[in-house]
């Protein structure tokens, strides 16, 4: 925590959104600083995910990665999940969240790729928008939407205890899977934090 008693909280794979977007947990007492690998959304650290070796260690009391992990291939995933625990303060914490894999599997098996599964604020959302990458923005030249790879709770949770975190408690919340690892001191304490956080989601 920083001398004026203010959080500092990494956003990682911000793309055009603030802090204003995230759960109402990191509203007050956080800080933010956006990281993306796309200069075209403006944010204050310009790195991909997989190279953070310009920020220093022990820097952030939070960090935040949502629908970003899967852009990494899966060599990649757990030195990307390492440099997140290097980042973070002793008792610092990420959470992280992307796609349930299964559910477009399940989905495509069913109704083929390119049924809709969801809406969203980019229209309707299909299987294989899912498993590789959001593919209007991908035609429109955004190569950055792309995904890599793919997680369930367990594939996750593997890769975040080869990058060495402490404590991780995940769960399954819809299509999305959600993470939180750190140093807390039990797993309870982990799992208040996660149910704190989601509480507060839009």
């Amino acid at each position: 925590m920083g001398v004026s008693g203010v959080k500092e909280l990494l956003h990682v794979g911000c793309g055009p959104k603030t802090i204003k977007h995230l759960p109402g947990f990191f509203r007050t007492g956080w800080r933010e600083s956006r990281l993306d690998i796309d200069p075209g959304v403006s944010p204050d650290i310009l790195a991909s995910l997989t190279d953070l070796s310009g920020i220093e260690s022990d820097r952030f009391d939070g960090l935040w990665s949502s629908h970003n992990i899967e852009h990494v291939f899966p060599h990649e995933a757990a030195g990307v999940c390492q440099d997140f625990r290097r980042v973070l303060r002793p008792d610092g914490f990420a959470v992280i969240t992307c796609p349930d894999i299964r559910v477009p599997l399940q989905a495509a098996l069913k109704d083929g790729l390119d049924a809709a599964i969801c809406q969203s604020g980019m229209g309707p959302i299909s299987a294989r928008d899912i498993l590789f990458g959001h593919q209007a923005s991908i035609a429109a030249g955004n190569a950055f939407m792309a995904h890599r790879n793919g997680f369930d709770l367990t594939s996750l949770r593997d890769v975040l205890q080869q990058a060495g975190f402490r404590r991780i408690v995940g769960k399954r919340v819809g299509r999305n899977l959600w993470f939180i690892a750190g140093g807390f001191d039990s797993n309870e304490t982990a799992r208040a934090r996660l149910e704190d956080i989601l509480a507060q989601a839009e």
